[in-house]
């Protein structure tokens, strides 16, 4: 298969190595000074694109690829909100394709059917409030992450008494807090921590005050998410559409 890689950071690099070991060819790679490249015959040539990228920047990637008719496989958080809509469009209405999910840790994607179950069990005992935390490096700029405001979403559609979630408290590296953690009951509030190089870890915690269940995420490094992207690309080459996770695990 051939793969354009948009973002060259730490994880693009980790996915051109998986990526080449699995025997496919990177045959483009895009990053912030050389943008021009979107116009290559190179990128045009790529079966499907691997995004890692920013917020601001994801939206406009995928639009550029989508010219060219090039798949996509992305995992930039932040711009569903504003352009949700107008991709769901073009993947149901313009034939394009767009495999997007907050996290491609095939753990985090056992971890999240775990999730949804938990909270399908909890809806009937209403003696348990739930909250999260979500702990990631010094260089993350978005809290909570994409993978915390995922997986509370999965509680809410469990959990009748929870409507929505609520960014908590943020604990940065240098010791100060922002934020509040108090918030309206029908809120799954979600707590962040910054800290190190830590690359990711995602804990749910069920407390009744008598007991606490507890379920957590801990990433070790980065070449779990990697390996997920690659296996994303490898589905996404032969299925099109708006896709995710859940369409390539049937936990």
């Amino acid at each position: 298969m051939k793969i354009a890689l948009i973002g060259y950071g730490k994880m693009g690099r980790m996915i051109e190595q998986i990526a080449i070991v699995r025997n496919h060819e990177i045959v483009c790679i895009i990053d912030v000074d050389n943008r021009q490249d979107f116009d290559s015959e190179a990128f045009a040539s790529a079966d499907v694109a691997i995004e890692f990228t920013s917020p601001t920047a994801a939206y406009d990637n995928y639009l550029r690829a989508f010219s060219h008719n090039v798949k996509v496989v992305s995992g930039s958080t932040g711009w569903m909100k504003e352009h949700g809509d107008d991709v769901r469009r073009m993947c149901s209405e313009e034939g394009k394709t767009l495999f997007w999910a907050s996290n491609f840790s095939i753990g985090v994607a056992i971890f999240s059917a775990v999730n949804r179950y938990l909270a399908k069990i909890m809806n009937g005992f209403i003696q348990y409030d739930v909250e999260m935390e979500e702990v990631h490096h010094v260089h993350k700029l978005d809290a909570p992450s994409g993978t915390a405001i995922t997986l509370a979403e999965e509680i809410v559609d469990g959990m009748d008494r929870k409507n929505g979630w609520a960014k908590g408290t943020t604990l940065e590296a240098d010791g100060t807090t922002t934020g509040s953690s108090m918030h309206d009951d029908d809120k799954v509030v979600i707590n962040s921590v910054r800290r190190g190089e830590v690359p990711g870890i995602h804990t749910i915690k069920y407390d009744s005050g008598a007991d606490c269940i507890t379920i957590t995420h801990d990433a070790h490094n980065r070449s779990g998410f990697a390996l997920g992207a690659v296996l994303a690309a490898e589905y996404t080459a032969e299925h099109s559409g708006l896709l995710t996770i859940s369409d390539m695990f049937k936990f």
